[in-house]
């Protein structure tokens, strides 16, 4: 077949050998500590947000954690890049202090042939990022926008305060000597319901506000309490128990969260383009084209982060102190704040869309120039041009003495 040898190529390419292997192997461990180091960094803002929300409303742990569940594929698009980043210039500055760089370039080997596992790895956590961007994080947007929603709209989130009264309703009274927790744990309770034609003295050592598993009602969890309840027809009767629950008041009623897709944030790859080729008006035509190539803007460029890694990270001899990782942070946080900013003219100011894919197509060319000029490239070429040049002066020396001999 006249394609077989191009199809050995390929396959020689592809196929891992043992410095891929091991080069890979070295990356793992720092990419996933560095993934969950910026994960919990960029959470924890957005965590303390979701505490607040729970003390304010009485929200139980479930709506916490799926809220954070939702936060997750945002997060996680941001952190890839830079734990990829952190993971590649880690092992070759690792390597390049141990002289491990030296031993293998000695054998003939290129740094553009030892960075090419992690240019692979880039090109497999590119497509994960498009997927990433152009359709989970659409729907999480959505869901935690909807369960936010739920949870700072539902139920009643009372102020309390000790030694102070408050009335969930016309028929409830509650009052308690000490309250801690944002409201929600109360000490020496005493609670008037008037509710059914009837009174109810309610007293408990402790009690806990919470909004019921369903959703459906605010209730009171009280321990160590008396019920003294009065009918107006006879004697009233005293109960006491160890443990009961008491509704304070029904969750209000509110109206259903909107659909998905009023936000093209919330749309997903496939469906921007559905809605500019039908040209779909609910939402702005330069909004959808922006929010398309922004997500490709910065999925395509992550097999280059290696690249810029690599770059940096090789030291010259007897060198120590470098600040290569963080002129590599310097120059990818200033490639995203750009790109951020071009989707954000293009969006609303209509602009080229040169605005969004110029410093993509500077950051590809700033980091393969870089790879290139520390792996030798530049000076192999250089030395090959002049080896060819001195050649064609001195055949040409020769051919014109020739010509002059008699």
């Amino acid at each position: 077949m006249p394609n077989s040898p191009l199809l050995r190529r390929l396959q020689a390419f592809f196929t891992p050998s043992t410095l891929d292997r091991y080069l890979t192997a070295q990356l793992i461990p720092p990419f996933l500590v560095a993934l969950s180091v910026v994960m919990a960094a960029l959470l924890l803002e957005r965590l303390l947000v979701l505490f607040n929300l729970l003390a304010a409303g009485n929200n139980h742990l479930g709506v916490f954690v799926e809220l954070l569940t939702t936060l997750l594929p945002h997060y996680l698009g941001l952190a890839i890049p830079a734990a990829l980043c952190v993971g590649v210039f880690s092992i070759i500055r690792r390597m390049s202090q141990n002289e491990e760089i030296d031993a293998i370039t000695s054998s003939g080997v290129s740094l553009v042939r030892i960075t090419r596992p992690y240019i692979l790895l880039g090109a497999l956590l590119s497509f994960t990022t498009f997927l990433l961007y152009g359709f989970v994080q659409p729907h999480a947007r959505y869901d935690f926008r909807a369960t936010f929603y739920t949870a700072s709209h539902t139920g009643w989130a009372p102020r309390l305060q000790s030694n102070m009264f408050a009335s969930p309703s016309s028929t409830l009274t509650i009052v308690a000597d000490n309250v801690t927790q944002g409201g929600s744990d109360l000490h020496d309770v005493f609670i008037r319901d008037t509710s059914d034609h009837q009174e109810r003295d309610i007293t408990a050592k402790h009690g806990h506000i919470r909004l019921a598993s369903d959703s459906s009602a605010v209730e009171i969890d009280l321990e160590d309490g008396t019920i003294l309840t009065d009918t107006g027809k006879g004697v009233p009767t005293l109960t006491t128990f160890n443990h009961a629950t008491r509704l304070l008041t029904r969750a209000n009623h509110i109206a259903p969260f909107r659909e998905r897709g009023e936000d093209e944030r919330e749309l997903t790859s496939l469906e921007l383009v559905s809605r500019l080729i039908h040209q779909d008006p609910s939402i702005s035509r330069p909004h959808m084209r922006s929010e398309v190539h922004f997500r490709l803007a910065r999925s395509l460029t992550i097999p280059f982060i290696p690249a810029l890694a690599a770059a940096l990270a090789i030291m010259r001899k007897r060198q120590r102190n470098s600040a290569g990782l963080v002129l590599a942070f310097i120059i990818m946080v200033g490639f995203d704040h750009m790109l951020q900013f071009g989707h954000s003219m293009v969006a609303t100011k209509k602009a080229s869309l040169l605005i969004i894919w110029g410093p993509a197509l500077v950051f590809v060319v700033m980091s393969s120039v870089l790879l290139l000029y520390k792996s030798g490239t530049f000076q192999t070429l250089k030395a090959r041009w002049s080896s060819k040049r001195n050649t064609s002066v001195q055949n040409t020396g020769a051919q014109n003495s020739q010509k002059a001999l008699p």
